[in-house]
């Protein structure tokens, strides 16, 4: 049983404090990024923007993915560069689709990507290899359809030698995207070893130079690493985490793969999202850990040539879903409850508690518990001393 119910709206941005003041504080030049978890549309999900296309009479082929992420496009949209995980397979616009273990994906989920405000998205996960180059050209023939740039995975040879920079308020800034391997019994074929990056230090050192030499002031590197499930990075990761620090000039690392929050760390002036959380997927036996995300929000500020400031901060989100009938012990004939959502919906956890109307102490409760367990998480490793704050504080 989750929560929420459809009263539940959009609290406005006038006002409120949800996006830090981007002013300079005596520095250079400055642009701030968002970036966020996984975006993985399980079977539950495409369900929910065929329910949804039939109330907003719109979306594509009977599809509108829209009003289930609406509600973080107030603090997507209003950075500078927003970068998202897109870790599934791209299919055909009518299907078939699939789950786990083989992710098979509608494309206008890309559309959706973009209309939330995200600019460009790693490709590079355990899934990418799922449905062999013809998923990958799929995919990235999406996301260059919908608008949204992308890094990881490639259609030729000289796309994953070519670094992707963008021009973020007039500084040059540079993602790049590797994995720690991909799902058996997928693997690289012999005659495209570029098609997906596979994480080394040497591998990421490579693209970051490749990256400076074409310009770029700035490299963002996206991860995806670490155990499924585990809201405490591993050994492997923090390990490599300071390899990345004593050994690249990338200026910060954002995490994903666990699908629940990890910490954030600043590891000798580097600072490293161990893990964002799912910014919306839909398991199959949810944990609670699973419906709660993060969106990390860095200010970038120059101070000297070459030398960039990095301020973090963070906006828990909560998938809220439906009660799930087959857990239920009458078989799912029980009527909706007050406390029950009607419909998957991605929310802005502090927007959604400034908005009480209609809210029952269980639901303001639920929500309480998102921002407070992913703030926790996120500090766990002294972020907080470092300068980790929430964007929003709790209402």
């Amino acid at each position: 049983m989750t929560l929420l119910g459809p009263l539940l709206l959009v609290a406005a941005v006038a006002g409120c404090g949800l996006v830090p003041d981007g002013g300079d504080q005596g520095g250079g030049r400055s642009f701030t990024v968002a970036a966020a978890g996984d975006i993985l549309m399980h079977p539950e999900l495409i369900d929910q923007a065929r329910k949804d296309t039939k109330r907003t009479g719109k979306g594509v082929d009977g599809l509108d993915f829209g009003p289930m992420m609406a509600r973080i496009k107030p603090v997507i949209s209003k950075a500078d560069l927003a970068i998202c995980h897109f870790e599934p397979v791209v299919g055909t616009a009518k299907g078939p689709f699939e789950g786990f273990p083989d992710f098979q994906v509608p494309p206008q989920v890309a559309k959706t990507v973009k209309d939330v405000g995200y600019d460009t998205c790693s490709t590079a996960s355990n899934h990418t290899l799922d449905h062999g180059y013809a998923g990958v050209k799929r995919t990235l023939d999406a996301l260059d359809a919908a608008g949204v740039k992308h890094t990881g995975s490639f259609r030729t040879k000289k796309e994953s030698l070519t670094p992707l920079i963008m021009d973020v308020k007039g500084v040059k800034v540079a993602q790049i995207s590797f994995a720690y391997g991909f799902n058996e019994p997928h693997t690289m074929p012999k005659d495209k070893p570029w098609l997906a990056n596979q994480q080394s230090l040497a591998a990421i050192k490579a693209a970051e130079q490749r990256a400076r030499e074409a310009g770029a002031e700035v490299v963002i590197l996206s991860i995806h690493w670490g155990h499924e499930h585990q809201p405490t990075p591993t050994a492997a990761q923090i390990s490599f985490a300071r390899q990345l620090a004593r050994h690249t000039g990338i200026n910060l690392v954002i995490g994903c793969h666990a699908h629940v929050v990890q910490p954030m760390e600043k590891v000798d002036g580097l600072w490293v999202a161990y893990g964002m959380g799912n910014q919306i997927a839909r398991h199959a036996q949810p944990t609670g850990l699973t419906e709660e995300g993060v969106i990390g929000w860095f200010k970038f500020t120059e101070h000297g040539k070459g030398h960039w400031d990095v301020q973090p901060s963070f906006e828990p989100t909560m998938l809220q879903i439906p009660p799930d009938a087959v857990n239920d012990t009458d078989g799912g004939k029980a009527a909706y409850t007050d406390d029950d959502a009607r419909d998957y919906r991605l929310l802005d956890v502090p927007a959604a508690l400034r908005d009480e109307d209609g809210l029952t102490d269980r639901q303001k409760a639920r929500l309480r518990l998102a921002f407070e367990r992913t703030e926790g998480t996120l500090y766990n490793r002294g972020a907080a001393k470092d300068g980790l704050k929430p964007m929003t504080p709790l209402p």
